[in-house]
C-alpha cells in the first residue's frame, strides 16, 4: 500500500542518514584514539587532558558503533535484535557509553575551567594545584555513575521480556514486540537527573571560564599590556562557547527524546535522532581543532 511504501522509504532514508553520521563520528573519534595512543606509546605517559580525551574518544566510538548497529538491525532485521538478553545487553552498553560520554565531556569542561581560569580564591588555587591528581578520580566516578545507570536501564529493559516470554515461545513475534513505554517512566527521573547534572556542570564551568577570560582581557586592555597567552585565551573562549551551544542543543534533544519516545515515526523523533548521531562527531571535531597536537596531525594527514 502507499502508506507502507512511504514508511519503507522513510525508514531507508533514516538508516542512510544515521549511517553517514555514525561512520563519520566513528572515524573522527578513532582518529583521536589513534593519535593519543601513538603518543602514549612514544612518551610512555599521558597528561590529564589527553587522558580525558582518550576516554571520551573511546566512549563515543563504542556509543556510535552500538547505536548504529541497534538502529540498523531494529529496522532491517528486528527478529534478531528483539530477543531475550540481546536487547538488554544492547540497552545496557548503549546507556553506559552514552552517559560515560556525557560525564567525561563534563569532566573535560571542569578541567579546562580549573586549568585556564584565574580567581583569587584559596580553594580555587588548591583545585588548580591538585586537578591533575583529581582527574583519575573524576573519570572513575563518571564510570561508576554510568555503570549504575546502565544497570538500571538493563533492569527496565528486562521487564517487558518477562511479560512476553510465553508469547515469544509460541512464535507470535508481533504480540511479543518490545514496547517498554509503560516501563520507561520509572527510569525517567534517573535519566533526567543524569542529563541535567552533566548539563549544569558544563554550564557553570563555561560561565566561570568565560568570566575569568573576560576579566583577564579587560585587565590587559586597561593596563595597555600585551599578553602572549591572549590568543590561547581567545581560542579557549571560542571552544567553550561552542561546547555550551552544542551541549544546550543536545540537552534539549535528550529531553525531547523522553517526551517523544512513544512516537516512533514522527518528524520530531527523526530530527532528534539526526542531531544525536551528529553530536558525538561534531563535538569531537571541535575538540580536534581546539587541541594543537591533534589539529597538527590532522592537517598533516590531509
Amino acid at each position: 500500500s502507499p502508506q507502507q511504501s512511504n514508511g519503507t522509504s522513510s525508514g531507508a532514508t533514516t538508516v542512510a542518514i544515521i549511517s553517514l553520521e555514525a561512520f563519520a563520528g566513528v572515524w573522527i573519534n578513532a582518529f583521536i584514539i589513534c593519535v593519543l595512543c601513538i603518543g602514549w606509546v612514544r612518551k610512555k605517559t599521558l597528561n590529564s587532558n589527553e587522558k580525558i580525551l582518550l576516554l571520551l574518544g573511546c566512549s563515543r566510538f563504542w556509543y556510535l558503533c552500538i547505536s548504529w548497529a541497534y538502529s540498523f538491525l531494529s529496522r532491517v532485521y528486528p527478529n534478531y535484535i528483539y530477543v531475550h538478553t540481546i536487547l538488554q545487553l544492547t540497552v545496557f552498553f548503549h546507556t553506559f557509553f552514552n552517559y560515560s560520554s556525557l560525564w567525561v565531556s563534563a569532566c573535560l569542561c571542569v578541567f579546562y575551567c580549573i586549568k585556564i581560569a584565574n580567581f583569587r580564591n584559596s580553594f580555587f588555587n588548591y583545585l588548580k594545584v591538585k586537578i591533575d591528581r583529581m582527574v583519575p578520580w573524576l573519570l572513575l566516578g563518571s564510570g561508576i555513575l554510568s555503570l549504575t545507570i546502565g544497570i538500571v536501564a538493563y533492569d527496565v529493559a528486562d521487564k517487558p521480556h518477562c511479560n512476553n516470554h510465553n508469547s515469544t515461545r509460541q512464535g507470535n513475534f508481533g504480540k511479543a514486540r518490545i514496547r517498554m513505554d509503560k516501563h520507561f517512566f520509572p527510569s525517567f527521573f534517573l535519566a533526567g537527573f543524569g542529563y541535567a547534572a552533566s548539563f549544569m556542570t558544563v554550564i557553570f564551568s563555561a560561565l566561570f571560564l568565560l568570566f575569568s577570560l573576560w576579566r583577564h582581557k579587560h585587565k590587559m586592555q586597561t593596563n595597555s599590556l600585551t599578553d602572549l597567552s591572549m590568543d590561547a585565551h581567545i581560542r579557549a573562549m571560542k571552544s567553550i562557547l561552542s561546547f555550551l551551544v552544542m551541549y544546550s542543543i543536545n540537552f534539549v534533544c535528550l529531553v525531547l527524546e523522553m517526551v517523544y519516545v512513544t512516537q516512533k515515526r514522527s518528524h520530531m523523533t527523526f530530527l532528534i535522532v539526526v542531531f544525536q548521531y551528529a553530536f558525538p562527531g561534531l563535538h569531537s571535531l571541535i575538540l580536534i581543532f581546539s587541541n594543537p597536537k591533534l589539529e597538527k596531525t590532522l592537517l598533516k594527514i590531509l
